[in-house]
């Protein structure tokens, strides 16, 4: 399996977080990536290959061109009105009610654009965010030219980010870009499955009324769990899109048996919807270990989600999300890897 991956993720690097009412270094941060690389070294993956420079085009498909431009200059705008900080994120935000539209200072931009707290910026935060975006359609090049499967390690993750809104560590909607290119590709239906252990929020907005793109989401309960306001049951689409979008709302202390539970329905809606391709949200912040979740997925779990992903024998991009347990993301994600190749 061909992996893609930059250094360029490192840029984004020094910001904080506010959470659980304290201010605290970001639990999404460069060494992620050094642990996940690290174990696809260890593990044999001989292709490593850098993105090619794919620009934004491809985004534009699935984000506004306003909110891109913002991205694009957020950190030169915050830095002008606020020198002297060392990272930028919103303090109020705009409810877009009445009329609501962002004025021409920083703080009015930023509570526009971003959704919540958690998608900081520092000045190498946007030359990060179009690198993972070029990862993403890196790998989805490769996969629609033939390639069984590839592994786009993507950081800043994108599964939060919807059409027109930043938030939950998410800028660019990596993997609904590569999903949407493969349409645009000539790809007649693809499927998007979210095994992050959070809500993909943002890829269910991208294509919540489309019947085209199929999106399958497994994650903590919305009553519980971050991102709270959307991953119920009953979101199954709207209009065109009604039935095009499943949610598995697992309470918080799932394990393994029952996760494998939802997870095998999922791939059989998957395999009933009969798509071209599949691009995989893979989040491992399902592990029993991880800082910020309440699932109970052990490693070994990975190689069996592998699996079960590769019966469907479909060209698929693993697009890295989430997973915070730093020390076994490496384990995590390429147990997957390798559980699909070994199938």
């Amino acid at each position: 399996m061909k992996v893609i991956y930059t250094d360029e993720h490192r840029k984004h690097d020094g910001a904080m977080e506010f959470l659980n009412g304290k201010l605290v270094p970001m639990f999404e941060m460069p060494r992620r990536m050094d642990m996940v690389m690290d174990r696809v070294r260890s593990q044999g993956f001989k292709e490593i290959l850098p993105p090619q420079p794919i620009g934004l085009e491809p985004a534009r498909r699935v984000h506004s061109d306003a909110f891109l431009e913002f991205l694009s200059v957020a950190w030169e705008r915050w830095h002008s009105d606020w020198p002297k900080t060392t990272f930028a994120a919103p303090f109020t935000f705009a409810m877009r009610r009445l009329g609501q539209k962002p004025g021409k200072s920083a703080v009015s931009q930023f509570g526009y654009w971003c959704f919540d707290l958690s998608s900081p910026f520092v000045p190498g935060t946007w030359d990060a965010i179009k690198a993972a975006h070029d990862v993403a359609i890196t790998g989805q090049r490769l996969v629609a030219g033939g390639e069984r499967a590839v592994f786009s390690v993507c950081r800043p993750p994108g599964h939060h980010a919807m059409k027109d809104m930043a938030g939950g560590y998410c800028y660019i909607n990596n993997a609904a870009s590569a999903a949407q290119a493969f349409r645009d590709g000539g790809a007649a239906k693809v499927a998007v499955l979210d095994v992050d252990y959070h809500h993909g929020n943002g890829t269910q907005d991208i294509f919540y009324d489309r019947d085209d793109v199929l999106f399958v989401s497994l994650h903590g309960h919305p009553d519980q769990e971050y991102p709270y306001f959307l991953g119920y049951a009953e979101e199954t689409g709207r209009g065109k899109g009604e039935g095009f979008n499943v949610n598995y709302p697992l309470p918080w202390g799932t394990g393994w048996d029952s996760y494998r539970q939802a997870l095998a329905d999922g791939i059989r809606k998957v395999e009933a919807f009969k798509p071209d391709a599949l691009v995989v949200s893979l989040g491992v912040d399902t592990f029993e270990a991880d800082p910020i979740s309440h699932f109970k997925l052990k490693s070994p779990d990975y190689l069996e989600m592998g699996a079960m992903i590769a019966a469907l024998n479909k060209p698929t991009l693993f697009v890295m999300e989430g997973g915070y347990a730093v020390e076994e993301i490496g384990i995590n994600a390429v147990n997957v890897l390798t559980g699909f190749m070994n199938a």
